[in-house]
């Protein structure tokens, strides 16, 4: 039995799950009129994070329409895990609409602040300070089980690495915006992890 179908057809649904959801906040975060420099991110690490996000979003869209493209990155996996990428599209959904609720107008696709920004500190960003990136894994995660497909994983791997080491640079800006806040707020929530008896506060 094909199941490969099905498996394009689940990675198909957790895409029209998120895609407008981003789109949405992008947009209204956009309206604002704002333009961001990316010179604090570095022109290197700036260039090759787009460059890996651009190979992977093309190799997972060519998954889904020309899967014979990518074939030879396949790696045979098990079903039960691949029906388990399922289960991380849907948690990935839920974390992108919740994480983008909270963050609101704040929203940029670079280190740089907003003019207007607030610090958010409710939602996800009470147990980590970047639940987007968190929910980038998950979302990688379920696109690497539901193609089965190394070149998707690869490359999702690379621009997850690539968003850890901007972090250092984004958190630089956040506390030169917020001082203090940002300093107190760091205290008491971990980057990517919740830190140990952390409990939600709103």
């Amino acid at each position: 039995m094909n199941d490969e179908p099905f498996y394009r057809l689940a990675l198909l649904a957790v895409f029209a799950g998120v895609t407008p959801i981003g789109v949405y906040h992008r947009r209204q975060a956009a309206r604002s009129g704002e333009r961001f420099s990316r010179r604090d991110e570095g022109l290197l690490l700036a260039v090759t994070l787009r460059l890996a996000g651009l190979i992977l979003w093309l190799a997972a869209v060519a998954y889904l329409i020309w899967p014979r493209t990518i074939a030879w990155a396949s790696v045979p996996l098990p079903e039960s895990v691949r029906y388990s990428g399922i289960a991380f599209g849907l948690l990935g959904v839920g974390m992108m609409y919740w994480t983008l609720t909270n963050l609101g107008k704040n929203l940029t696709d670079t280190v740089a602040t907003r003019r207007e920004a607030t610090l958010i500190t409710r939602g996800p960003y009470a147990w980590v300070r970047h639940p987007f990136y968190i929910t980038a894994a998950i979302l990688i995660v379920a696109a690497t089980l539901l193609s089965a497909n190394l070149l998707i994983g690869i490359t999702g791997a690379i621009v997850l690495l690539l968003l850890a080491l901007r972090t250092p640079k984004e958190e630089e800006k956040l506390l030169e915006k917020f001082g203090e806040s940002y300093r107190e707020y760091c205290r008491t929530t971990g980057r990517f992890v919740p830190r140990a008896g952390r409990r939600l506060s709103h």
